[in-house]
């Protein structure tokens, strides 16, 4: 074999070896997150004029196999015409997915969270101005054997009206990935948890589309200061 046909396929190899380093980061990267999207998200009580609140999530999130930990962007957005006053954004978990800090925001204590999570966080805002948006980076666990669920409202500083609610909506992946780094998930997918028999697994907690107090009716699910308002409509779901 010629020297120069040795260092073409050298370097190709090579090539392929750094391609595939690449793929495996980006799989496992935090960051790399995609486009936010409003999936599983409505419009609940009437916001004031001009101002429209609506949130965005992840559509993909990467979940570290040895530590079940995983970060997330939520994001709150003014696409109305005059400022939103003061207004506050929750971030709850449910099931497999556990909220364990939200940067800036304060915890939600665990005897006034919503019925079925199990983590919370409230994100005080005083004003988001027509137009704008704020980001909250999420830190979070993943259990690989539950399915997992993340909700956000955006309410009104006293908790009394929700403007907006997305979710509470699911992450997860068909495909799991047990024997790798790390395992991409998509938003708005149910979990196949990865364990033994996991096809078998009961669905844990509430469905994709049945929120904590079910889908007749309204009502109000009191959490002290951060009173949590969930929509008992069925409004049309938004697809971002």
């Amino acid at each position: 074999m010629s020297s120069r046909r040795t260092t073409t396929i050298a370097g190709s190899l090579v090539a392929a070896s750094f391609s595939a380093v690449m793929i495996l980061s980006s799989a496992a990267g935090a960051d790399d997150q995609g486009p936010g999207s409003s999936k599983g998200g409505k419009a609940v009580d009437e916001a004031p004029a001009g101002v429209e609140l609506t949130t965005l999530l992840p559509e993909k999130i990467s979940v570290d196999n040895s530590s079940q930990k995983t970060a997330i962007t939520a994001t709150v957005k003014n696409e109305g015409t005059k400022d939103s006053g003061k207004i506050q954004l929750l971030v709850v978990g449910f099931d497999g997915l556990t909220v364990k800090n939200v940067q800036g925001c304060s915890p939600i204590d665990e005897k006034n969270l919503p019925e079925g999570s199990n983590s919370g966080f409230a994100c005080p805002l005083d004003n988001l101005a027509a137009g704008q948006s704020k980001s909250y980076a999420v830190d979070a666990t993943f259990d690989l054997g539950k399915t997992g669920k993340i909700c956000l409202p955006v309410q009104a500083a006293d908790g009394k009206k929700t403007y907006w609610q997305q979710g509470p909506v699911p992450f997860g992946t068909t495909n799991p990935s047990p024997n790798a780094p790390a395992t991409p998930l998509l938003l708005g997918t149910d979990n196949k948890p990865v364990a033994p028999g996991g096809d078998e697994l009961p669905k844990t907690g509430v469905g994709r589309d049945v929120l904590p107090l079910g889908l007749t009716g309204a009502g109000l699910l009191t959490a002290g200061a951060a009173g949590l308002w969930w929509s008992q409509r069925r409004p049309r779901e938004q697809q971002g």
